[in-house]
């Protein structure tokens, strides 16, 4: 027997080592399925689409139930639209093999109709995820119903379009107006002095001007474009407030008050932010007295980015307009008597909400009003500027 006994302790410690492999193998297959029953659940539970299909076959081995309320389809028609809107994955899977990652993940949407016969927006997000011990490849993923953010979008943009149209429409009637008559005037007025037909040549230049303005920021083409694309472009923050600053009448005079640390150049579209920045200064002028001061100021802010600031010494706003002061055709009790549409402070948010920057305006404990243009800059492009005016106090409150 005693021969035997290192055979038999050798044997018993195999089967331990065994029946123990099998306790942990036992419990990762618990929790594989514990794992599968909640996917499961959360799928059967989601508003979105869950599903899983075969790369190879385009079989889908399955899809929550969401799908079929969503789309009105049983489970064979589901199939073969499955199959449809995967024409693509046998190409996409062989890119990945040859070690294109890029195609593991995709997002797209696509347009299915409904089984009662309506369209579908759906936006579908999947992943290529190898199976297990060699047993092939599965495509996981997800189906969102966008048909409502799709049709929200295209009547934002028709809006957009529409506004644009009204707003064109508005500026060149009197526009027309103006050029008819100073062209009357130039050729009625034969025996006109010299300065008098210098005047209506620069009238008619200032028409065209405008004209030209209006064809490139309120044609239809442009506010639609609005939030969707900006050409890069970039000026120095003291010469975008100093151009800005050029353009106040002598009835009222500008401070202009700058940080040293300023970015050396902001990204921006510039003709956008000169025309809100005169939207700003026109408003200040118009309800502040003659003779009184006008403050632009340009500094960093703690939270990042910077702050463009337009301060006045007028009446103040009216705590019960403050709500409704960028309401596009807003005109508040300070605007009687002044001219007007009630649309210039909302182009100046829609043009400071392009470049992803926020536009406020309050009151002042001293009297005032100012509006404060936040936008965000790159962190790393600092230059020191000197200010055009020897007072560098910032404060605004």
């Amino acid at each position: 027997m005693l021969p035997f006994l290192p055979f038999l302790v050798l044997l018993l410690a195999g089967v331990i080592l065994m029946a123990l492999r099998f306790i942990q193998l036992r419990r990762a297959l618990l929790r594989a399925r514990a794992g599968e029953a909640t996917f499961r659940l959360l799928a059967e539970h989601g508003r979105d689409a869950a599903f899983l299909l075969d790369a190879t076959t385009l079989e889908l081995l399955y899809i929550s139930p969401a799908a079929q309320r969503l789309s009105g389809y049983d489970l064979p028609a589901l199939q073969s639209h499955a199959a449809r809107l995967a024409a693509d994955v046998p190409a996409r899977l062989q890119r990945w093999r040859d070690g294109d990652a890029s195609r593991a993940t995709l997002l797209r949407e696509v347009e299915l109709p409904h089984a009662d016969g309506h369209p579908l927006a759906l936006e579908i997000h999947s992943t290529i995820v190898p199976a297990a011990a060699g047993r092939g490849v599965s495509v996981v993923g997800s189906v969102r119903d966008v048909t409502a953010e799709q049709a929200q979008a295209a009547e934002r943009e028709k809006e957009h379009k529409r506004f644009a149209s009204m707003l064109s429409h508005e500026f060149r009637t009197p526009l027309a107006t103006i050029d008819g008559a100073v062209q009357r005037l130039v050729s009625t007025s034969t025996d006109a002095d010299e300065a008098t037909r210098k005047r209506y040549v620069k009238i008619q230049t200032a028409v065209d001007r405008l004209l030209a303005m209006i064809d490139d920021y309120l044609s239809p083409e442009r506010m639609a474009a609005i939030g969707r694309e900006r050409a890069a472009a970039g000026i120095a923050p003291l010469a975008l407030l100093q151009q800005a600053a050029a353009g106040v009448p002598a009835s009222h005079t500008v401070q202009l008050q700058l940080d040293e640390d300023l970015p050396a150049t902001l990204r921006c579209d510039v003709p956008g932010m000169a025309l809100c920045l005169k939207i700003l200064l026109e408003n200040a002028v118009k309800f502040s007295p003659p003779g009184s001061a006008i403050t632009l100021a340009g500094r960093r802010v703690p939270e990042g980015g910077v702050e463009l600031c337009v301060r006045d010494a007028g009446p103040g706003l009216p705590e019960a307009e403050l709500a409704h002061l960028f309401d596009k055709g807003f005109r508040g009790i300070h605007a009687a008597g002044h001219p007007g549409a009630g649309l210039g402070l909302y182009m100046a948010r829609a043009v400071v909400e392009v470049h992803g920057g926020t536009l406020h305006g309050h009151n002042l404990p001293a009297g005032g009003a100012v509006f404060r243009i936040w936008l965000p800059v790159p962190v790393q492009t600092r230059k020191s500027l000197a200010s055009a005016e020897g007072n560098r106090d910032n404060s605004l409150t």
